[in-house]
């Protein structure tokens, strides 16, 4: 069958092997140079790598994104923090669900919308975010220094160029223009 070889192949090879057998045709794009996955992968790893800093408290990435995000700024309403941290209300609302069962977050109702509430760190909740964020500052500092201190600018940059343009993408696709 002409169509079957390509098939049987698309997986790994029968003698054992892992490796897939090569295309018949130049593929129309590699994973592993596809800048949207290089970007989710680097991401899933310092994800993964930077659990071991705030992990010893029993939190997860929602819930450290939310302490730290409450110990930057203050009080501020759960819609907020997920505009901040570009996290879904849900999930948001979750972490904010376990801080608050944790009492490292208070919750404050809102008199002029009552469908809302304020937020902030509780002082058991301050204490965690200011002994995580030496640590976590120093993660960071282990993280960047494979990037030369003359490179960081321009790597800043284009950090920051890159997500202001992930954000433009996003609403083009919600308004349908993608």
């Amino acid at each position: 069958m002409p169509g079957a070889r390509s098939i049987m192949n698309s997986g790994p090879i029968r003698n054992g092997s892992t490796q897939a057998a090569p295309p018949e045709t130049a593929p129309l794009l590699r994973l592993d140079d596809f800048l949207p996955h290089r970007l989710n992968v680097l991401s899933s790893l310092v994800s993964q790598a930077l659990t071991q800093v705030y992990g010893r408290y029993g939190i997860g990435i929602p819930e450290w994104r939310v302490l730290v995000t409450l110990g930057q700024n203050g009080v501020m309403t759960g819609k907020a923090v997920g505009a901040q941290t570009h996290m879904h209300k849900t999930k948001v609302s979750r972490a904010v669900a376990q801080l608050e069962q944790r009492k490292l977050v208070a919750r404050r109702a809102n008199r002029a919308d009552l469908r809302e509430s304020f937020l902030t760190l509780t002082p058991a909740g301050r204490q965690v975010y200011e002994e995580l964020a030496p640590s976590a500052l120093a993660f960071m500092d282990r993280l960047a220094e494979v990037v030369a201190p003359a490179d960081r600018p321009a790597f800043d940059r284009a950090v920051k160029l890159l997500t202001e343009r992930s954000a433009e993408l996003v609403g083009e696709v919600e308004r349908g223009a993608i």
